[in-house]
């Protein structure tokens, strides 16, 4: 009895590709590259215009293995965005001595500032794009983050800044300011060259190394800068 031989392969025709196998065990570098791939996107596109696709592009893996990870587009963006927010919020002050100067106080937020984000620089641009497209949904996270309520904290914050002014006002120092115009002020002048930095490097030709010069001379210039624009 002879046996059958099996057909040829039709021409043109690849044979069915096989189903890669889901790791067994998360790989730290894995995620840790997804992760960094995510922040680039995510601050390219906003959460809204970003695809897993690009991600997974940008990470060197498949899109299965990306899912494999995250479940969701969404569930990527909240790991992001609470990193990217832990980082920012733990330069701010939490609690201000009551022997702290103002002049203290502001040289160590700047310089606390400064020193956290030039290690994460993606974070300013990426926290203001998020706050543009979804503002209640990143009050709710910073909340969780925090374990605060926003509404109870800063204004406690403000309260002591507010008198640590009057009191340098009242002895013919300072300027009157409200402590909202001061500190925000103060982000704004500290975000900015983050936030603009591929703007600083076209119009100024700063690279790296010069940006780095740069923030460097910043945390000693900006709160001279400041406390010279509110003295009489």
């Amino acid at each position: 009895m002879t046996k059958r031989k099996s057909a040829p392969a039709s021409p043109g025709k690849r044979p069915a590709a096989t189903k890669a196998a889901a790791p067994t065990r998360r790989q730290p570098d894995t995620e840790a590259r997804i992760l960094a791939a995510a922040r680039i996107v995510f601050t390219r596109a906003g959460t809204a215009g970003a695809r897993m696709q690009d991600i997974a592009r940008e990470a060197g893996v498949n899109q299965a293995l990306l899912h494999y990870y995250f479940r969701s587009k969404q569930a990527l963006a909240d790991r992001v965005f609470r990193e990217a927010a832990a980082t920012l919020f733990s330069a701010l002050p939490r609690d201000i001595r009551p022997d702290a100067s103002l002049e203290d106080l502001l040289r160590a937020f700047v310089r606390a500032y400064i020193d956290t984000v030039r290690r994460t620089p993606f974070v300013p641009a990426y926290i203001a794009a998020e706050v543009h497209q979804h503002p209640a949904r990143v009050v709710q996270m910073i909340r969780e983050i925090t374990g605060a309520d926003s509404t109870g904290a800063t204004p406690a914050v403000l309260r002591v800044v507010q008198a640590m002014i009057d009191v340098r006002v009242a002895a013919g120092e300072m300027r009157p300011i409200k402590a909202e115009q001061l500190v925000i002020n103060m982000m704004a002048l500290l975000a900015f060259p983050f936030v603009a930095r591929a703007l600083l490097a076209g119009v100024y030709g700063m690279d790296d190394a010069a940006f780095e010069r740069f923030l460097d001379e910043r945390r000693d210039d900006l709160p001279r800068f400041i406390l010279n624009a509110v003295r009489p």
